[in-house]
């Protein structure tokens, strides 16, 4: 399948092989082998589920360091609308994003804002009558990877927007390449995300050969020094660019409310999105012409590499939500950037489930899997290191496990050669006796 970056990792010194991950992940990417956790790589969409319940902290995102920012002349921060959600001594935005560019920063340009350039061109794709509805995000790029392996035929239902991220990034490049009269290797556009799947769609991007993006700081990295930075501000500048409808993104639904229709249907946790899918697949999903579909619980408040307890964070940001109502920001209407918008490349189905690339032998594999499958026995405990009874089946075919490796097979497979043992032991003569009694006699005389 070739080469994969993957943001989630493992460090396999905390791993202790329980099975907490391998029940939650979405796209059955893990497996628990010789008491330590195996990510599958082709699998793996960056959702951060594992990262979520592992409770000895096992998964890990890796994103870049802090000072990967001195690689270049000048730097400017994007921070996603999750962030103005982490910190409770933030007393407005304009003091977060002050606290933000004096870390390092030469400039902010907020992601919200480039949320309302997205809003306005799904708005126009959802007029036009020549599309597959409902549509699906493409915002979050956990959501799109899932379909890529497990929902090809909604592929076509993906809006083929650039995420705000991306759109934040071009914009503020060429504004600064125009203005600045730098060369565009001595900027640096930085990304503070507040999830790993943002990370891996930054560094191998699937509807572009590469980002806008420079580099990506995760908010768990950044927040210590923001949070020092926040203390020490004493002049606030005006930083803001984003109304309300664009910091709304944060939370699940806030892409759906800005479209300004009733028909879209916003869900959030990636098991929820998975039964959403399924609903679209078998035709039992009516009147609805837009989903925001968000893999973390929450929506972006709830990414795994957040800091803040969702809830707390949904409350925070809704001060700022309601400032910037008050504050009547005005929307930049930029039509010259819609058509720039689209995605230049396509999403492609990953066949990762596959059995085999040639048809007859996949069928051939298929029957096999569900004959191992019936003999199972249907418990889905874990302890066999595979997600479910249906997994190790299909990892036996694949030639990766045993049926032994199921520990109540393994558990026949004793008896029955214990009872072997036993009835061969019965067939033997007593030679071994004999054999005794004979050096006894020897020994005596």
């Amino acid at each position: 399948m070739g080469t994969y970056f993957h943001s989630v990792m493992l460090d396999e010194d905390k791993c202790k092989g329980c099975t907490n991950c391998i029940k939650r992940c979405p796209t059955e990417a893990i497996r628990v082998r010789k008491s330590k956790a195996r990510i599958i790589n082709e699998r793996c969409i960056d959702c951060g589920e594992c990262i979520r319940v592992c409770p000895y902290h096992a998964k890990k995102a890796i994103s870049d360091p802090f000072e990967a920012i001195e690689s270049y002349k000048y730097r400017v921060a994007i921070p996603a609308p999750a962030l103005y959600g982490q910190f409770k001594s933030a007393s407005s935005r304009n003091h977060l994003l002050t606290a933000l560019k004096r870390i390092g920063f030469h400039q902010i340009y907020e992601v919200a804002k480039a949320a309302e350039f997205v809003s306005d061109a799904t708005r126009e794709l959802l007029k036009k009558n020549k599309i597959k509805k409902p549509l699906i995000s493409s915002a979050c790029p956990a959501v799109v990877r899932l379909i890529q392996v497990r929902f090809p035929n909604l592929i076509d239902h993906i809006v083929n927007l650039e995420s705000p991220m991306e759109v934040a990034a071009q914009i503020v490049k060429e504004e600064i390449l125009n203005t600045k009269g730098l060369l565009p290797q001595e900027i640096g556009v930085f990304f503070i995300t507040p999830c790993a799947a943002k990370v891996t769609s930054i560094k191998v991007p699937y509807e572009k050969e590469k980002s806008y993006v420079d580099g990506v700081i995760s908010i768990k990295d950044i927040y210590l020094k923001l949070l020092s930075s926040l203390g020490k501000v004493t002049h606030v500048e005006d930083l803001e660019q984003a109304g309300f409808e664009g910091i709304r993104w944060a939370n699940s639904g806030g892409e759906g409310l800005a479209l300004g229709t009733d028909k879209f249907l916003a869900v959030d946790g990636i098991h929820n999105v998975i039964t959403i899918f399924e609903e679209i697949e078998n035709e039992r999903l009516e009147d609805v012409d837009f989903i925001e579909a968000l893999a973390c619980v929450g929506g972006c408040l709830g990414g795994p590499l957040t800091v803040e307890n969702l809830y707390v964070a949904k409350t925070r940001i809704k001060k700022f939500i309601d400032a910037a109502k008050e504050k009547g920001i005005q929307r930049e209407d930029r039509k010259g950037l819609r058509s720039r918008l689209a995605w230049t490349g396509k999403v492609e189905y990953k066949p990762v489930m596959k059995l085999d690339i040639d048809l007859e032998k996949a069928m051939k594999k298929l029957e096999t899997l569900e004959l191992i499958n019936k003999e199972l026995p249907g418990l889905d405990c874990g302890a066999c290191g595979a997600p479910s009874c249906r997994a190790l089946a299909e990892d036996i075919v694949r030639e990766i496990a045993n049926e032994t490796d199921c520990i109540f097979k393994l558990r026949e497979k004793v008896r029955e050669l214990a009872v072997q043992m036993m009835e061969l032991e019965a067939k033997m003569p007593p030679v071994l006796d004999k054999s005794i009694d004979q050096q006894e006699g020897k020994n005596e005389r």
